[in-house]
């Protein structure tokens, strides 16, 4: 599946710069023995997920609609939004429901009647064919899905890729279907997707400061670019848990509720697979009779009702199978029919686990034979693909925390690395001609690895992405090299040698 090519030092910012003074709801906490959940287990769980899944950022655990198990690996946060890809699209099928709910439009209207003035010339049978319904479940008829960077995605652009088959007869993933309704929403309300959903999803639900990118027509794209707290996913779990009624109110029809969750076209026949058990409006259909919204590098939005409960994760994976898996064979067997025992010791092992958890800081030692002659230094690069200029290395805190400051593309960017703790602070990261943040909340560490080499590891914590730099001196050079854990392309990032001045 195509998405942009994203990676930490070009991340894609293309963000709406509207936030809502919200009070951000939490739910009620508990015990998990009280909601019928083992300590024991979720403490089995959390443990797994920790020693198993390279790169997990938050977990939130709900039974019962309460809260039973929440933590995030520092630096990442409880109060950070973090960007969700593909799980915006569930947000974006929520707004068509509403839009549907307040007879703005019908499932079955044709794409067409809405977009004729962004019509090709010609258009096919199979265009004329494509409804409403078609785009919420991803069988457009595309065999190729249309472009969806943001400044080229559009109406125009999906309107005029070939649609060699029948609507509503071929599954293709398809994000520029998903744009199209937040473009439809947009063209029948008068409002984005996201001031949409304000009075009527995020309000309610005590979503506070969701913030979404947009096209260059000032739509927001739909399929990707929703950035929300981990506690925010479990919300629109818990909102679906429920059949659209959130305190007492039915927000969202149980009907429309109940056609977005259930399968509504096959995807593949892999028993074993959490991507073959069915798509509905813009949720996949998993094995153990749940349903998700998820989205690249392992943001999910996991809901079971056999179990009344729901699961957030935000993280930076690369197998999203595997962490999906933990959840099957750790979480499920924690869940009991009743209320359980009381079991003090493991749910205060469970709140220690919880609190300690830390993705893995840049390994080595504080310093190096070498450190004093290379730091304080400006080392310059030739001109490269990256637009990498120069970086240099200040120490202070007695060396235990570096300053690093780099040139690029002919700006200034300057960042702390810890040797024992993270380093917080803000970076402006490459977005593109559509970045309207000017930077991105930030965290480091560093270590010396070799006597001549440096390893800083820098995490963007509002995304799933860090990187990992190692700088390897030798006379009056450094070698930089530079490798994302995940991205649309390849995790090679930097390989350069520069010269001390």
């Amino acid at each position: 599946m195509k998405r942009p090519i994203t990676n930490l030092s070009g991340i894609l910012l293309v963000l709406a710069t509207t936030t809502f003074p919200l009070a951000a709801e939490p739910f009620p906490r508990s015990l998990p023995e009280p909601q019928g959940v083992s300590s024991e287990g979720l403490l089995d769980f959390v443990s797994a997920l920790d020693a198993q899944i390279e790169g997990m950022h938050g977990v939130m655990a709900l039974r019962h609609g309460r809260v039973i198990a929440e933590g995030w690996w520092k630096p990442y946060t409880a109060e950070h939004n973090h960007v969700l890809y593909s799980l915006s699209k569930s947000f974006t099928s929520t707004a068509v429901g509403f839009a549907v709910a307040e007879g703005r439009l019908s499932i079955d209207d044709p794409v067409l009647d809405h977009f004729a003035g962004d019509a090709p010339t010609d258009p096919s049978a199979n265009l004329k064919a494509m409804r409403v319904r078609d785009l919420l479940t991803m069988s457009t008829g595309h065999q190729d899905e249309p472009p969806i960077a943001p400044d080229t995605v559009c109406a125009k652009s999906f309107l005029a890729q070939p649609v060699p088959h029948l609507p509503g007869t071929h599954f293709k993933y398809n994000t520029a279907a998903t744009f199209m309704q937040s473009a439809l929403v947009q063209k029948v309300t008068g409002q984005t997707v996201l001031d949409y959903l304000t009075p009527r999803l995020f309000e309610p639900l005590g979503i506070g400061h969701p913030v979404w990118d947009r096209n260059f027509q000032g739509i927001c794209l739909g399929g990707y670019g929703l950035r929300v707290r981990t506690e925010d996913i479990a919300k629109l779990g818990q909102f679906y848990l429920q059949n659209g009624e959130w305190k007492g109110r039915q927000l969202l029809p149980a009907s429309w509720v109940e056609q977005a969750t259930a399968k509504q076209v096959s995807n593949g026949s892999n028993p074993d697979s959490d991507w073959n058990q069915g798509y509905g409006f813009q949720f996949w259909r998993c094995r153990h009779n749940a349903f998700r919204g998820d989205g690249a590098f392992g943001q999910y939005c996991i809901v079971m009702p056999d179990l009344d409960a729901v699961i957030a994760i935000n993280s930076g994976v690369r197998d999203m199978q595997a962490v999906l898996n933990v959840v099957w064979d750790r979480f499920l067997p924690a869940c009991h029919a009743s209320e359980l025992p009381a079991n003090p010791g493991a749910a205060t092992r469970l709140r220690s686990k919880l609190a300690s958890l830390e993705v893995s800081r840049a390994p080595g030692e504080p310093t190096s034979q070498l450190a004093s002659r290379v730091v304080n230094r400006r080392y310059v690069f030739a001109a490269n693909d990256s637009g990498m200029q120069s970086v240099e290395l200040i120490p202070d805190d007695a060396g235990r925390t570096l300053t690093v400051s780099v040139q690029r593309e002919g700006k200034e960017m300057r960042f702390r690395a810890g040797f024992d703790k993270w380093q917080a602070g803000r970076l402006p990261l490459s977005g593109g001609a559509l970045a309207e943040f000017p930077d991105e909340p930030v965290a480091a560490t560093c270590g010396w690895t070799a006597g001549d080499t440096l390893t800083i590891k820098l995490c963007a914590i509002e995304t799933p992405f860090h990187q990992t730099w190692n700088l390897r001196f030798e006379g009056d050079q450094v070698r930089l090299d530079c490798e994302a854990n995940v991205a649309f392309g390849s995790t090679r990032q930097l390989n350069l040698v520069g010269q001390a001045e």
